[in-house]
């Protein structure tokens, strides 16, 4: 296995439970998603993407491929179980071992869960819209186990020096929890950063999942490790966080 290609979570989950985030490296694509890019709708050459998915497979001995979701910066939650691949959500659930949970994300928020008896795990792709929205608090949901059992491991995504957003991002959350004020900052006139990490820590607290780790990250800055789309653009690639029950 190429160690350049992954980052694997360090937190405290059970044995058996095996999480990581893919780097931007040990692939074969070219030019802007070099190299190890895993969204075959970036546009990206869908062949390369299509061989480091292969990779990742074979690096990893799964035993099928990862739950690929058509993300949509909503809500729903697919099960490895029932659900074939390019299901329209943005999360997934899985308690068979094997069947790797998988989002993509370029500067949104992958944070991935299990419980402490290691039975379920469940990976959610959380930018902005998909926070506001309630993604963590359905995935949650999703997993059907006391929310004081649930870990939660947040890989890569943009820091809140690099997160600009419009005054209207922020009085969603705000309408939702006055108490979220601390994690933004002003920026020129009427712009705001905000502080995807500890939105998404305080989403989860407040659900009863304390055991939070993870979140030292910043997909903008660590440009040799991340794809980052408010950096690159359209040439931007698209990292995978998975995390799966091992057979």
């Amino acid at each position: 296995m190429s160690s350049e290609r992954y980052l694997w979570a360090d937190w405290p989950a059970p044995d058996g439970v095996k999480a990581l985030v893919t780097s931007r490296n040990g692939g074969v694509s070219e030019a802007g998603f070099s190299s190890f890019n895993l969204g075959l709708y970036s546009g990206d050459d869908q062949e390369s993407v299509r061989a480091n998915r292969q990779l990742l497979q074979q690096d990893l001995d799964l035993t099928s491929s990862p739950l690929w979701l058509k993300q949509v910066h909503g809500i729903d939650v697919a099960d490895t179980d029932v659900d074939g691949q390019e299901a329209e959500a943005d999360a997934s659930v899985s308690r068979k071992p094997g069947l790797a949970c998988a989002v993509l994300t370029a500067d949104c928020l992958p944070v991935l869960f299990c419980n402490q008896e290691g039975t379920v795990v469940a990976a959610a792709h959380a930018g902005w819209k998909g926070l506001v929205a309630g993604v963590l608090e359905a995935t949650v949901r999703s997993m059907n186990v006391p929310a004081d059992t649930i870990i939660a491991w947040f890989g890569p995504a943009i820091s809140q020096h690099h997160f600009e957003i419009g005054p209207e991002v922020r009085e969603q959350f705000l309408a939702e929890d006055m108490n979220c004020s601390e994690a933004f900052i002003p920026g020129k006139g009427d712009r705001w950063f905000a502080d995807l990490y500890s939105l998404a820590r305080r989403r989860l607290n407040r659900l009863g999942v304390s055991h939070v780790y993870g979140g030292e990250f910043c997909s903008y800055d660590q440009s040799d490790l991340f794809y980052s789309y408010r950096r690159d653009g359209k040439e931007s690639g698209r990292m995978a966080s998975l995390i799966w029950l091992e057979a």
